[in-house]
């Protein structure tokens, strides 16, 4: 199974989550606006509906577009 060019990974502690494009980390996200700013920066402009595409992002531990602390 391949695994998508983006991974959220699961909330942190003191919140937010990781996100990496191809293995490079590209921020920390505190939202779904985070998330398409750091994809919209790697040149992905319309990646909103990508979002929940799991070919394309994989939401790593808890539940997908949930930021705030495990």
């Amino acid at each position: 199974m391949a695994v998508a060019p983006i991974i959220v990974y699961p909330p942190l502690g003191t919140g937010g989550r990781r996100v990496t494009a191809r293995g490079q980390i590209l921020g920390l996200a505190y939202s779904d606006a985070d998330v398409l700013e750091f994809l919209r920066r790697a040149g992905l402009p319309d990646a909103e509906a990508l979002l929940d595409e799991p070919s394309f992002v994989q939401w790593r531990g808890g539940r997908a577009h949930h930021y705030e602390a495990a």
